[in-house]
């Protein structure tokens, strides 16, 4: 894995994180800048929230959760995918039910939440309009497409896991680099070898300690390829605490982005003050 790649990707799923989730305007125009690289939002994706026993209403919510974007100089489209805080109650929940995968016969089954979710994602506030999938055809790229990279933390990490799939097995995509960050297990053992196969270009990226990639449980539930662990406590005698053991900050895209920061040799990306040990 490239960790610089995994930073840029990182920090553009921040950039998702900097919009609201109640912001549903269409940012579409905005310049995003990372590093020396220069991003223009082509639209925002909107989606219905993660609903959860705990806060059933909110999958009745219209959020911002993502933005298709494309590089100035490279012609590079990367789609970024945020989390929500509905991951937490989720996890409360702990009653994971599996559905059919809706988009590819034969792909066996996927986590219902996530699919529900991933099913009302849209460039449109309009939840009738054609998905993210379909809409990839129509959208007005500023510059020829010369590659595409979807990433996503969190909730997002499993949005983008669906969205791979479909896009390389019923778009001209069919080569989408993946990253997503402390993503829970998105889908079965069927789903899972079925994306493997389809799907041959991702890094996984999950914290040792983190509780989220740890979930739903197997055998059920089955990870996709391309694991890259990092670690919040750095071995030795006597072993460094990087990331205070706590739920949240163990999971947080600025946690992670630290640990890949120090990973590269490069200055470390600063964590959350709440956050430091």
């Amino acid at each position: 894995m490239d960790i610089n790649q995994a930073i840029l990707y990182a920090q553009l799923v921040n950039a998702a994180y900097a919009i609201l989730p109640c912001n549903i305007t269409n940012v579409a125009g905005q310049i995003v800048t990372v590093g020396t690289t220069n991003y223009q939002v082509v639209t925002s994706i909107f989606a219905n929230d993660l609903a959860t026993d705990m806060n059933p209403t909110r999958g009745q919510s219209r959020i911002s959760i993502g933005l298709v974007l494309q590089a100035a100089m490279t012609g590079d489209v990367v789609i970024a995918i945020r989390g929500t805080e509905g991951i937490h109650e989720w996890i409360h929940d702990a009653d994971f039910f599996l559905v059919p995968c809706p988009f590819l016969a034969g792909a066996g089954h996927t986590e219902d939440g996530f699919t529900a979710m991933y099913l009302s994602m849209t460039t449109t506030l309009d939840p009738a309009c054609p998905s993210v999938t379909r809409s990839l055809a129509t959208l007005a790229f500023p510059r020829p497409v010369t590659s595409l990279t979807i990433c996503g933390h969190s909730l997002g990490g499993a949005l983008a896991t669906l969205l791979a799939l479909d896009v390389a097995a019923n778009t001209a995509f069919k080569t989408p680099v993946i990253y997503t960050y402390a993503s829970p297990r998105t889908g079965g053992p069927q789903f899972a070898a079925t994306y493997n196969q389809v799907v041959t270009n991702t890094f996984r990226i999950a914290g040792r300690l983190d509780l989220v990639p740890k979930l739903p449980l197997p055998p059920l539930y089955e990870h996709v390829l391309g694991l890259n662990e990092v670690n919040s406590v750095q071995l030795g005698i006597p072993p460094r605490i990087l990331i205070k053991p706590e739920l949240a900050c163990l999971h947080i895209l600025t946690s992670y982005l630290h640990l890949l920061s120090q990973q590269s040799g490069g200055t470390p990306l600063p964590l959350q003050p709440t956050c430091i040990p």
